[in-house]
């Protein structure tokens, strides 16, 4: 019998099939990192793929290739934490506080628990666990704030997440100004002294000091 060269109907469904799965696994493992912003589309795909992969096990009974537990966990819209998850992170900060405060601190360094327990507030006061306002915290507290987004951003020795390039995290920074989350005055002070390129250069992997793409998302500071 003579070859044709061509595939048959089924060779050809077979492989659009497998190329679909494996597009399908790959979007998965991606949103399994987490995102700073999740798409409405891209959760709603996770939720298709659920449905879509049904597979039955030994005892006959059929189940989705994701549990629900899976789903949900793919689909928070910011980061990559529940907000169960979310509310033992943010008790941390309720522990130092009441930790240090126990300390007896010099008077030079008195107010040391404040310091330390105010790096996750906001300045439009919609951070935690006080509630704060710019204009209600000192300056080395709002400082604290900003060091301590970009160590987070950048550090590699997160289990949870990936660590970011440079311009990846001062685009994130930038954004917080933009929103009031941070000061923008300090965070301007932070970028025009070159902090952040100096802790780039000594604490920081080569492939995630770019330094055009850093700067062309600090540009965008002026805009603001």
């Amino acid at each position: 019998m003579r070859r044709t060269g061509r595939r048959s109907k089924g060779a050809a469904h077979s492989l659009r099939e497998c190329q679909r799965i494996d597009k399908d696994v790959r979007f998965i493992a991606q949103t399994n990192f987490g995102v700073e912003d999740m798409l409405e589309s891209d959760m709603e795909r996770v939720r298709a793929i659920a449905g879509k992969y049904i597979w039955t096990d030994s005892k006959g009974v059929s189940q989705s290739v994701l549990t629900d537990d899976e789903v949900r966990n793919l689909t928070i819209r910011r980061g990559n934490l529940l907000p169960e998850e979310r509310a033992m992170v943010t008790n941390h900060i309720d522990v130092t506080i009441e930790m240090l405060e126990t300390l007896p601190f010099p008077r030079e360094l008195e107010r040391v628990p404040e310091y330390a327990g105010g790096h996750h507030e906001r300045m439009d006061g919609k951070g935690y666990p006080r509630s704060l306002t710019r204009d209600e915290m000192s300056i080395p507290a709002r400082m604290m704030a900003i060091a301590d987004i970009f160590e987070a951003l950048t550090s590699q020795d997160r289990p949870y997440k990936q660590a970011m390039k440079l311009s990846e995290t001062m685009e994130i920074m930038v954004d917080m100004v933009a929103s009031n989350h941070i000061d923008p005055e300090l965070f301007r002070l932070f970028v025009q002294s070159g902090v952040h390129l100096r802790f780039a250069e000594r604490f920081l992997e080569s492939w995630q000091i770019d330094r055009k793409a850093t700067d062309a998302a600090i540009a965008r500071l002026d805009r603001h």
